[in-house]
């Protein structure tokens, strides 16, 4: 089956409304209401002007029935994603956090000659007992405790970056549906008053032709 918003574009197509308009006030409806009760009182509200009351109530529960079915699809779609990106994720964390060894005795011994040699004047720790304390991650490098430190801290950073990155995103999100069900809110309300003004246009209209026919009808009997 068609995903909803081609459904409802569709459907309102064939009832001669805006799809523009309808569609994506009538989604924000849907997305907000509790139950399918709720969800039906507010249809008839937003549709009771421009449909029949023997075809409002058919078109209402159509679109609610049509929701619910795609709102179960969507949820397991949705469900397999998530489940993909966390997979995704813990794929790549365990890469960055267990990091295998590669460097060879050999380059361990070279790494730390270099070291030493930009503290060539530094000969007896007791000479210079700050250097610890200025300069501990020397005696890391040299004592390997950055290997049993690094990936601890790194784990830890990347779950505080993760759940920040989390909390931001979901605001972000909110945020803008906020704002996006606020545009779609004055742009139904503008819509419907344009067909109200509309209706009445057309209901003047039709009464100055009655009434146009009902003066040549009078005034043809007048000359008989």
């Amino acid at each position: 089956p068609p995903p909803f918003p081609a459904w409802l574009a569709a459907r309102l197509d064939a009832l001669g409304l805006d799809r523009a308009v309808y569609g994506a006030y009538i989604e924000g409806l849907l997305r907000e209401e509790e139950s399918d009760e709720e969800r039906l009182e507010a249809l008839r509200a937003v549709l009771a002007a421009c449909l029949e009351e023997d075809l409002l109530n058919d078109v209402c529960r159509e679109v609610v029935e049509k929701w619910s079915d795609s709102q179960v699809v969507d949820a397991k779609e949705e469900k397999e994603d998530e489940v993909q990106a966390i997979a995704s994720m813990m794929e790549k964390q365990a890469r960055i956090v267990v990091k295998p060894k590669e460097v060879s005795s050999q380059e361990e011994k070279q790494r730390k000659a270099a070291l030493l040699a930009q503290y060539a004047n530094v000969t007896d720790e007791e000479e210079y007992p700050s250097l610890s304390l200025q300069c501990p991650c020397f005696l890391n490098s040299l004592t390997g405790g950055d290997e049993q430190d690094g990936p601890t801290g790194t784990a830890v950073n990347i779950g505080s970056e993760k759940s920040l990155f989390r909390n931001t995103n979901v605001e972000d999100v909110l945020n803008a549906r906020k704002l996006e069900r606020e545009l779609l809110r004055d742009e139904f309300q503008r819509k419907k008053e344009q067909d109200k003004l509309q209706r009445e246009k057309d209901k003047l209209a039709k009464q100055e032709r009655k009434e146009k026919e009902k003066k040549r009808t009078q005034k043809g009997e007048r000359k008989r």
